[in-house]
This record gives structure tokens, sequence and C-alpha cells, in this order.
């Protein structure tokens, strides 16, 4: 037989493919992490021919039998993969052997590929929400441990107002829970197997059958869209672009707070690095990998929007390059979620230097707005009032509490008490004491 013959698709070809060709057109380098997602959807495919009499039962569970043999091999380190038969697909299929020449009945790589990789994003969507309500509960205690610690804060990176500190880390915990959200909004519910190349195929399938044994709960309803549809590796690549853009942020302030200027938290030793020629360092290089390894989901979701803008429907060689990318963020993704929910658990918290920090009396100037208000003075008339104490206080060195009681008794200067201020927030979503508390057991609660 000859190497023309024996490629899967090699029937009407006189001569092979060059070896430069074989070689960039390959992709079981990359999509042989594809292998359970493929088997899984080859063992339901031999069911679904069975049961329509395309093949014996007894041929079904032969090739059932066959795949479950070979992803013992590659899990075991035993199975080798040849790039001369191109993908993930034509390897498992070719280990099959002769019982193998059935399975691809009724079925093409188009439809089989993109089944494949409904299940990844699938699988990896729920593994990454994991990963995020892990980096939750870690915040959430982080929070717990310093409930009592007030910060300043900050609007432009200047000081503004006082918070909790826990009720900062709560922030990250609600931007988190919105990305676990998507991620569950952008699995796959739609099956794609039996839509063939592109226009299905006259040996009728049970594709609801097909796809309820492989957990869909729908199945895809225009064969062109199906194997033409890429959307589920966009919804995970944009879910995991906004979850680095929000780890970015956290990781920004932990750098922040651990420097000598802050002093706010000190990270472990063990999550952070020295320096080649400066013995006195300490830097947060997890931070700052985690920081720098948001531009990498960035380009990744625009690689894949860049390769798919411009393709007729509907399978184009081009969507080959769909899975370096995903496959890359998602590697990221989880890697930076799990070291950061590791890293926040060794940080310590400087109580004294956030307390003075935040004891600074500048940060209750709204507050003291607030209390000229209540006695009956307009807010633009309070505002300016009090911005004319903040220049006098600069300008003297008087402390703004000690202006304040000069001008408008001894109640005013009573405003600039931090606690009393925080008490007094008791809107919904605000930092008192009695608020953020609940959150931290409202949360506590949903994470278990």
């Amino acid at each position: 037989m000859s190497a023309v013959s024996q490629r899967t698709w090699g029937g009407r070809f006189a001569e092979s493919p060059a070896e430069i060709v074989r070689q960039f057109t390959e992709s079981v380098s990359f999509d042989w992490r594809l292998y359970r997602q493929d088997i899984a959807g080859s063992i339901a495919h031999a069911k679904g021919l069975a049961k329509v009499g395309i093949i014996t039962k007894a041929e079904a569970r032969k090739i059932e039998r066959g795949l479950r043999a070979i992803q013992k091999r590659i899990e075991a380190g035993q199975f080798q993969w040849d790039a001369a038969l191109e993908d993930v697909h034509m390897n498992i299929e070719a280990a099959l052997g002769s019982v193998g020449q059935k399975l691809h009945t009724a079925r093409s790589r188009n439809d089989q590929v993109t089944t494949d990789l409904r299940l990844w994003c699938r699988e990896t969507g729920r593994e990454t929400v994991v990963a995020i309500r892990e980096l939750m509960r870690a915040l959430v205690e982080l929070g717990e441990k310093n409930v009592a610690v007030v910060i300043p804060g900050y609007t432009h990176l200047q000081r503004a107002q006082p918070v909790l500190l826990a009720h900062h880390l709560l922030a990250y915990v609600e931007m988190l829970a919105r990305d676990a959200q998507r991620f569950g909004a952008g699995l796959a519910v739609q099956c794609p197997l039996g839509s063939g190349a592109i226009a299905g195929g006259t040996l009728r399938l049970d594709r609801l059958f097909v796809a309820r044994q492989l957990g869909f709960c729908e199945i895809t309803r225009n064969s062109m869209d199906a194997v033409g549809d890429r959307d589920y590796v966009l919804d995970y690549l944009y879910a995991a672009a906004v979850t680095g853009l929000h780890l970015s942020r956290l990781a920004e302030d932990l750098i922040l707070w651990s420097t000598a200027e802050f002093g706010f938290i000190r990270i472990g030793d063990a999550y952070t690095t020295g320096s080649s020629l400066m013995p006195q360092k300490k830097n947060p290089d997890v931070c700052e990998l985690v920081r720098g390894k948001t531009g990498r989901l960035y380009g990744n979701l625009v690689a894949v929007f860049t390769m798919l803008k411009g393709l007729p429907l509907t399978y184009n060689r081009d969507m080959q390059e769909d899975k370096e990318p995903l496959f890359d963020s998602a590697d990221t993704l989880l890697a930076s979620l799990r070291v950061m929910a590791d890293m926040l658990r060794h940080v310590q918290v400087n109580k004294s230097r956030c307390e003075a920090a935040a004891s600074d009396p500048m940060l209750l100037a709204t507050d003291l707005v607030d209390f000229l208000v209540k006695k009956g003075m307009p807010f633009r008339q309070a505002h300016h009032a009090v911005g004319a104490l903040v220049a006098e206080s600069e300008k003297t060195g008087t402390p703004l509490p000690q202006l304040a009681g000069r001008k408008y008794g001894a109640a005013a200067a009573r405003v600039f008490d931090v606690w009393r201020a925080l008490a007094a927030r008791l809107a919904v979503g605000a930092p008192s004491p009695k608020y953020v508390a609940a959150q931290l057991a409202r949360w506590r609660k949903l994470l278990g």
C-alpha cells in the first residue's frame, strides 16, 4: 500500500504532501490534549451508529473497548503520536485497527473536532470556576482575619475615604463572582455531532441520543453553523481575559501595599524573590508575573477574533489556529488563579501601618460636608466651605478637626472619628463594620 493511500484522505491524490507541508500543517503536537474528549465523542458516536443499525452492538462494544485501551496507553505515556497522521483524531482512529474503519461512518473531522473542542471548553470552564472560587475563599479568609483593619480607599491613587480592608478585598470577590458566572454561561450546551463536513449525511442518526451520551442538553440546528462556529472558544477566551484583568488589578494593589512607602502587607518569603545584586530586596514577582501574563490572555483573544473575522462559511483550515491560544489561555489563567490563592494565604497585614494611614483626617472631609448638610447648609455651599478649611489646614499646618471645631463647634470635630464614620455608612454596599461582617459571612456560606 502506498504512502498516499494510507492517508485518511489520500484516495484522489497521486503523491503525498511535501515534508515541509506535513510539518507545517500537522496539529497533533498540540491537539493531542483533546484525546479524552475525542475518545468520549467516538464512544458516543459508535453507540449512535449501533442504535440505528449501521454497525452491530458487538462492533460498538469492540470499538469502545479499543478506545478505552488507547486512553490507558496515552495516560501511561505508552502511546506514540504520529505527525504523519496529522491530528489527534486520525492518530486514535488508526490505533483502533480494522474495527476503526467503521467508526468514521456518518462523521467528518469537521463535526468531530468541534465536538471535542466544545467538550474541552466545558470541562475546562468548570475547572476554571473551581479555581476562581478557591481564590474567592482566600480573599474572604484574609478579610476575616483582618476584619478590624481600616485603610484609606483611593481614587486617582490619592487618598479618598476610609474603608475596611475586608471591604476592599470583598470588591475582588464580587469581580471574581462575575467571572465565574461568565465561565458558567459560556459552557457549550449544543452538540454538533451528526452535522458532517457541512451538510449532514444520508445516513440518519439519532443525534439527540448521541448528544445526551456526552452530557449535552441540546443539538445544533444548522449543520453549516455547527461546523463553522467557534463562539464558545471566544466565550472562554473573553471570560479568561476579563478574569485576567481582575487578577492584574488585585496584583497591582498587593504590589503597592507591599512597598516600603505603603507597608500595609508583608508577602510570605516563599512567594517573593530576591535580587542578584541588592541583598535587601524582596520582590513581589508572583504578583508581577500575574499582572504581566494578562497581556497573553488579551493577545490570545484578539488572535482568535482576527483569525475568524474574514472566514467564509463553513470550515476553513485557519480554524486549526484556535487551539494553541485557547490552551495557552487556560493554562495561564489556571496557574495564575492557583498561585494567587496560595499566596494570599501567606500574606500578613501590618495593622499599625494601615491605621496610621487611615488616621489622616482629610479622609473624612466629605463627612464634614455631610454634617453641614444635615445642619441645613446646601451641599454646594458646604462643599466649598470645607474645601476652604482644607486649604487653610494645608497652609497653616492646623489639623482639619481643630479648624472644624473652631468654626462649627465640638460636634463638627467629632465627625473625624474613623470608626464612628464607618459605622454611619449604613447603605447597602457601604463599608460599615456591620455590613462588611454580614458580607463576609454571606460569602463564607456561599463558597462553602
